[in-house]
C-alpha cells in the first residue's frame, strides 16, 4: 500500500471515530480538539511504516507533533471553560435541520480530514523522498516555525487568561500581542506552516508542499478563520473600534483613535 493511500485511510478512520463520538455527545465542536491530534496521528503512522530516520523526516515530525499536541491541549483546556457546543457548530446544527447528520459527517468531519491531509503534505512528502542532508534552508525554516509557534502559543495563552478573568466578561482582548493584531494566534499558525514548507522544500517533491501554507492562509483569511469568528462580533461598538485601529492578521502599530468631533 502506498504511503499516501495509507495515511488517507488512517485519517478517514480517525475522523469517522471522532464523528461518532460527537454524535453521541451532541457536540460537533470536539472536532477542533481532534484537529491537531490528527496531524500527530497521521505523522507518526506514516513515519513508523514508511520513514527511514532521515534527519529531515525527524525534524518535520518533531515540529508538527509539538505544534499538534500543544494545539490539542489548548483547545481541550479552552473547551472546559465553555458551556456547550461552540457557536459556529451550534448555528449549523440549527440551520441544517433533517440533513444535520450527513452534512456534519461530510462538511465538518470529512472536510476537516481532507484539510489535515493536504496541510500535512510537507511531512508526507519527506517520508516519500526525504532528499539530501539538512542545510541552511532547513535551519531558516526551523527558525520561521519557532517564531510562528511562539507567537501562536503566547497569543492563545493571553486570550485564555483574559477570558478566565470574570472582570473581562463581554469585553474584547486588546492587550499583549492582541494589541498588534486582532488574531495573533492565526498569524502564528500561518507563519509556522511556511516554516514547515521551507524545511520540506529540501525534498525532491518539496514544491508540492507549497499547497500546505497556501491552504492555511486561504482558510484563515477567507473561510473558517477570521471571517467566521469576526461575524460573531459585528455591531459590537468595542470590537468595531478595535477593528478600525488594529490589523486583522499581520502585526502592526495600532492606528490612533479617532477624535470625536
Amino acid at each position: 500500500m502506498s504511503l499516501f493511500l495509507f495515511c488517507g485511510i488512517i485519517l478517514f478512520i480517525f475522523m469517522t471515530a471522532v464523528f461518532l463520538i460527537a454524535m453521541g455527545q451532541k457536540d460537533n465542536s470536539i472536532v477542533d480538539i481532534a484537529y491537531g491530534l490528527g496531524f500527530v496521528l497521521v505523522g507518526w503512522s506514516g513515519y513508523i511504516l514508511y520513514g527511514n530516520d532521515h534527519p529531515r523526516q525527524l525534524l518535520l515530525l518533531g515540529l508538527v507533533s509539538l505544534w499538534g499536541l500543544r494545539l490539542t491541549a489548548h483547545v481541550a483546556l479552552r473547551k472546559q471553560t465553555e458551556q456547550g457546543e461552540d457557536f459556529r457548530y451550534r448555528q449549523w446544527r440549527e440551520s441544517w435541520g433533517d440533513s444535520f447528520v450527513w452534512r456534519s459527517f461530510l462538511q465538518i468531519f470529512m472536510l476537516q480530514g481532507a484539510v489535515i491531509y493536504l496541510v500535512a503534505l510537507p511531512l508526507l512528502l519527506s517520508f516519500a523522498q526525504p532528499g539530501d542532508a539538512l542545510g541552511w534552508l532547513d535551519l531558516f525554516g526551523g527558525m520561521v516555525w519557532l517564531f510562528g509557534f511562539l507567537f501562536e502559543a503566547v497569543g492563545d495563552w493571553q486570550l485564555l487568561r483574559f477570558k478566565n478573568n470574570p472582570a473581562n466578561h463581554g469585553k474584547i482582548i486588546q492587550q499583549g500581542l492582541w494589541r498588534l493584531t486582532r488574531h495573533p494566534n492565526y498569524f502564528g499558525e500561518a507563519v509556522l506552516w511556511w516554516g514547515v514548507f521551507l524545511v520540506a522544500f529540501g525534498s525532491p517533491l518539496g514544491w508540492f508542499a507549497l499547497i500546505s501554507p497556501l491552504l492555511i492562509d486561504f482558510l484563515l483569511l477567507k473561510v473558517s478563520g477570521i471571517p467566521m469568528l469576526e461575524a460573531k462580533y459585528q455591531g459590537n461598538p468595542e470590537f468595531e473600534a478595535y477593528k478600525k485601529r488594529t490589523n486583522a492578521l499581520f502585526p502592526g502599530i495600532p492606528r490612533a483613535k479617532e477624535e470625536k468631533p
